[in-house]
């Protein structure tokens, strides 16, 4: 029998190899299994292989065992200085097993027994090793060869991850979400919506709850279960519920328990970072959009264009961090071109001298702005700049070496790009990057009223924070692909290339008034219309070689002042308005996630009024009215408590505090409760009179007008208010020995 449809998901069958889940053409939702070995790959002395070979072939469960060739992207041939490029051919001892289960088991021996051999492929996950074999990954179209009891006989694609207009299988989609936050207070409801129908389901009896949403499940076969707080809190109450009641849920297709997955705690780019707990469903996907990784930024769209691109199930896609995608595409790119995925980084970073350090690790160009408030203003930006100088240099861990004849030289550095083919990072960039661009340059043709802008919008954010995160992963201490002195080199071309096009920009006559790692900001009398600066950008990309695109024209910008040093601007603190009206605003308290809803929404309001009229003067009398009435709302006990909530992160523990923050002394608040909070997760509260001075917003219970520090929320509703309208001239509210400056 022959099936075609869309996979949706795959994992492990413990009896057949892997286990697949076809949504057919037909609609019908099948699943079906197909053996499939996988295995490490050990290389080494031949002598060490062979006593590697007999001590495996030794097992009770004995791998299959060969001998063969595979290239190691970090290996030099014989014979010469230079490395092939993208490596050469090395013989390394391969043991294959049928169950992926048993995998880890058997390497585990052979690394305690065999310490001094190299490793490869060894954790390379299922769905990586299923794609690179077949060509067939999550929501790819595909077509098997199906015999007697589902078992596949061939697999092969009918399409391709990159493809611009992906063909979608018609999902079914069960929403799952408490009434309200059960951080806060204990959920009574549970709201249901599928196919256009919303229910309440009401916790209380519990078994009425069980009966109803079975039979949901049953009826409706949703292919997602969509959920707030799902992984933490609404699926282990429900799956809780279910075993008191001996009323099964079938929240899995398969007839078996859920995976779970424990919070933790991990360190990533100079802070803490929190993960809530996870829980995984067979047969289907669960996605908590209060726990999934940017889901606020591309939503179920983007999670799904990711999963598409990286080769990662659903499920993962929507959880893991970007750098965990990219990593996962280095390594698809790896498998299908026969290169072997270390399990451990060999390639560590060279010895350095201080001014060697200093001249290297210099990180991307940043100008200080001209601080104040610019008229008829361009923004310049290369397209994903550091993506793009990986490829078009070919900057890769394995393609760099010392200085030679022949060698493209990094820009001030002691390191030159080898001469040879693309390395592992350049291909595996390559298609993303090209997709995006398509993409972007898509959006730019399409109509506002386009229905297909905001999925494009969606999926192209999705293919951009791959795209950022490859660069910070290229020097990241672990990734397998990474080295230090191709970070340092992405980062030299990258101060080059935008020195180059200052020096364009300058040359026809425009003053640049900032340049930020990968954009600049310039102007030049006479020029306010888009289309006037297309011979600058060309000349640009000659200069460069390199995308450039205007991101906008701004009828007017202001970079902003440090608080602390008003002479002194701040680089990434500005906010503007383009000509069609379109707001940007970077580094201001509407931007950061500490900000309280009410203060964040006033000084949104703000900029809204000064978007309004072509000289946002005109607009700060309705401005300073709306500040004023902002404020008497505050006085008069009128501000909902949920809008005056601040979100701080814990940096560590609770315990480790010796002069206690307010969110330390929320946080401890909660700890008196019971609650348990880790390093990395967020601590809400409201600031009142009186000590602590602070109300823990998930301690139970909402503070009354009269307890809140109406003053403390004075002071941050005036510092909001006076970094947008300060720079046009606005001097405050009230007498002046209550203006506040920053």
């Amino acid at each position: 029998m022959e099936l075609s449809g869309w996979l949706l998901d795959l994992y492990e069958d413990s009896r057949e190899g892997v286990a697949l889940w076809l949504l057919g053409d037909d609609g019908a939702r099948r699943r079906l299994t197909q053996p499939f070995p996988v295995g490490f790959c050990a290389e080494g002395p031949t002598e060490r292989l062979r006593d590697l070979w007999r001590f495996l072939a030794g097992r009770e469960e004995a791998p299959y065992l060969r001998r063969c060739e595979r290239v190691d992207a970090f290996a030099q041939s014989e014979g010469t200085v230079q490395a092939l490029l993208p490596g050469c051919p090395v013989p390394v001892l391969e043991a294959q097993v049928e169950r992926h289960a048993s995998l880890p088991g058997l390497f585990q021996q052979a690394l305690c027994t065999f310490p001094d051999l190299q490793y490869a492929n060894a954790d390379v996950p299922l769905s990586l090793r299923y794609a690179a074999a077949t060509g067939v990954g999550p929501l790819l179209r595909c077509r098997a060869q199906v015999g007697p009891g589902g078992r596949v006989t061939r697999m092969e694609g009918l399409s391709t991850a990159w493809e611009l207009d992906p063909d979608e299988p018609p999902l079914r989609v069960l929403e799952l979400t408490p009434d309200c936050d059960p951080g806060h207070a204990e959920p009574r409801r549970v709201i249901a919506r599928y196919e256009r129908r919303e229910c309440a389901l009401s916790f209380d009896p519990p078994r009425a709850l069980l009966v109803n949403l079975r039979a949901i499940l049953l009826r409706w076969d949703p292919d997602l279960i969509l959920t707030d707080w799902g992984d933490t809190w609404l699926l282990p109450k429900l799956d809780e519920l279910s075993r008191a009641h001996g009323l099964p849920l079938p929240l899995s297709r398969e007839d078996r328990a859920s995976a779970h997955r424990p919070a933790r705690s991990y360190f990533s780019y100079g802070r803490i970072v929190y993960r809530g707990a996870q829980v995984f469903l067979f047969g289907r996907w669960h996605i908590d959009r209060k726990n999934a990784m940017l889901w606020e930024d591309y939503g179920l769209t983007g999670v799904l264009e990711s999963a598409r691109v990286t080769g990662l199930p659903v499920q993962e896609a929507a959880r893991v961090s970007p750098g965990t995608g990219i990593s996962a595409i280095q390594m698809l790119t790896a498998l299908r071109d026969g290169v072997l995925v270390p399990w451990q980084k060999q390639q560590v970073e060279g010895y350095h001298s201080a001014a060697g350090t200093f001249q290297a690790d210099q990180g991307g160009l940043v100008y200080q702005p001209l601080a104040g408030l610019h008229y008829n203003v361009a923004g310049v930006d290369f397209v994903s700049l550091y993506p793009a100088i990986m490829v078009h240099f070919n900057i890769s861990p394995e393609t760099l070496g010392p200085p030679r004849p022949g060698a493209e030289t990094v820009p001030g550095l002691e390191v030159a790009i080898q001469v040879g083919g693309k390395g592992i990072v350049p291909r595996a960039l390559a298609p993303l990057l090209q997709k995006r661009v398509a993409l972007k340059q898509r959006l730019a043709r399409l109509p506002a009223w386009d229905p297909r802008r905001k999925s494009d919008k969606q999926r192209a954010s999705a293919l951009k924070w791959l795209l950022v995160t490859c660069f910070g992963y290229l020097g990241y201490k672990n990734a397998r692909f990474g080295r230090m002195e191709a970070h340092q080199a992405v980062t030299a071309f990258g101060r080059d290339i935008l020195l180059r096009a200052k020096e364009a920009a300058e040359d026809a006559g425009f003053e640049v008034l900032h340049l930020y790692v990968d954009g600049l900001w310039l102007k030049q009398d006479g020029f306010c219309a888009e289309e006037q600066f297309g011979e600058l950008l060309a000349e640009i990309e000659v200069r460069t070689g390199l995308p450039v695109a205007l991101e906008g024209v701004y009828r007017w910008v202001v970079f902003l002042s440090s608080r602390m040093y008003p002479n002194r601007a701040v680089a990434n603190r500005y906010f503007g308005v383009f000509r069609d009206g379109t707001i940007k605003a970077r580094g201001i308290e509407a931007r950061r996630h500490d900000t309280p809803p009410w203060v964040g929404g006033m000084q949104m309001s703000l900029l809204e009024l000064l978007a309004k009229p072509d000289d946002p003067h005109e607009a700060l009398p309705e401005a300073d009215r709306l500040v004023r009435r902002r404020l008497a709302e505050l006085s008069g006990g009128h501000v909902a408590a949920e809008d005056l909530v601040v979100t701080h992160r814990l940096s560590r523990a609770v315990e480790a505090y010796h002069s206690p923050s307010p969110a330390a002394r929320a946080a401890r608040l909660m700890l008196a409760q019971g609650k348990v909070l880790r390093p990395g997760q967020s601590v809400r509260f409201v600031y009142t009179r009186g000590e602590p001075g602070v109300r823990a917003w998930d301690a139970g219970s909402s503070p009354t007008g009269g307890q809140v520090d109406t003053w403390q929320y004075r002071k941050l509703l005036l510092r909001a208010a006076e970094a947008v309208l300060a720079p046009f001239g606005w001097e405050g509210v009230g007498p002046k020995q209550e203006r506040l400056f920053w």
